[in-house]
């Protein structure tokens, strides 16, 4: 039997290529021993998978099929594998598996793994009906999400998650959010629960980033070069571009911590890193902490959180074939919370 999927073909950028996803017909995957064979509802459409496609993290192979934020039904279950049982909803998110022996994983840093390998770029992903993984990196997700709220939980949840842990704030703190996507949006309802005395200043670049982060309750929000009202305690920047590295760090308190969260940076601007001044942008003990991948912990851990807070994201929904629109969107920051594909 046969699959449907969307893939990258060949690294190209946006601008040359506006619809660099392809379908292609795959047999479905058969699990091994220790797996599980997902039969795919919904997928979470990240930045991620541009930097993919435009080489900035490039997958292992061509084709590739990407996607990371999977939503679905166990389908089969391998020989060997006791964790789920056939009809169960899992998801699986961009840590598709690591090594489980190197002294990070041993150390519960498994995102740090020299074997460390991503779902929809080391291993077929979730832009298909159909996708294979190990047990032990697919979550049960809790009944009180939809199929479409599920999706972003994985990726823009569960890394937005990381990125809060280590932006080492404590409740009262002023905390600021540069980008205001799928992830931003999330962590912002998530400090509203866990950190409520805690005041969110939203950076970005879009009047309706901004219009949307006052409505979920930040106290303010202003254009990315914009100087906050207040010196802020950490910032957690989700954005793809270097400027709000510099203006992030120009708007923090001393000891401030700036966290970067994104796998790669689209561009690497001379002129604008060159007006990085030591004194007004690191001094006074400064810092910048970047997020790499994600735990199976950072997922599980939000799923848990979102689901006992009743967290759920705002989604705008695509159909498989519609990937490419959503891309491009995304890539021209046509964004409102999180975008996600229905496959079946």
């Amino acid at each position: 039997m046969n699959m449907k999927a969307l893939v990258i073909k060949k690294i190209s950028s946006l601008e040359e290529n506006s619809d660099p996803l392809e379908l292609m017909e795959f047999p479905v995957p058969e699990p091994g021993d220790f797996e599980i064979l997902i039969k795919i509802s919904t997928c979470g459409v990240c930045h991620t998978e541009l930097d993919e496609i435009e080489g900035r993290t490039p997958p292992a192979r061509f084709p590739m099929v990407p996607g990371h934020e999977v939503i679905g039904i166990v389908q089969e279950t391998g020989k060997k594998a006791k964790r789920y049982k056939i009809g169960d909803r899992v998801g699986v998110g961009w840590i598709y598996s690591a090594c489980g022996e190197c002294n990070y994983c041993r150390q519960g840093l498994e995102n740090l793994c020299h074997d460390f390998k991503a779902t929809g770029r080391d291993e077929f992903g979730g832009y298909a009906e159909f996708m294979k993984v190990k047990e032990d990196f697919a979550y049960k997700i809790p009944d009180n999400f939809t199929d479409l709220e599920a999706a972003p939980l994985l990726c823009a949840g569960g890394v937005g998650f990381r990125s809060l842990k280590l932006a080492g704030i404590t409740n009262g703190n002023a905390l600021g959010l540069t980008g205001f996507g799928a992830s931003g949006h999330l962590v912002l309802k998530l400090v509203r629960h866990i950190y409520p005395d805690t005041p969110i200043y939203v950076f970005a670049r879009s009047r309706n980033e901004r219009r949307f982060a006052l409505d979920l309750g930040a106290c303010w929000s202003g254009d990315t070069a914009e100087t906050a009202p207040v010196k802020l305690r950490a910032i957690i920047d989700t954005t793809p571009v270097w400027k709000p590295v510099i203006e992030g760090l120009r708007n923090l308190q001393p000891g401030g911590r700036l966290v970067i969260n994104a796998i790669r940076k689209e561009d690497y601007d001379i002129d604008l890193m060159q007006k990085l001044n030591y004194s007004e942008h690191l001094w006074l003990e400064k810092e910048i902490k970047s997020v790499a991948n994600v735990t199976r912990t950072d997922i599980s851990g939000f799923l848990s959180k979102a689901s006992a807070m009743g967290i759920k994201p705002e989604v705008t929904s695509y159909a498989l074939e519609d990937a490419n629109l959503a891309l491009r969107e995304l890539k021209s920051r046509n964004i409102k919370g999180a975008k996600v594909l229905k496959i079946s």
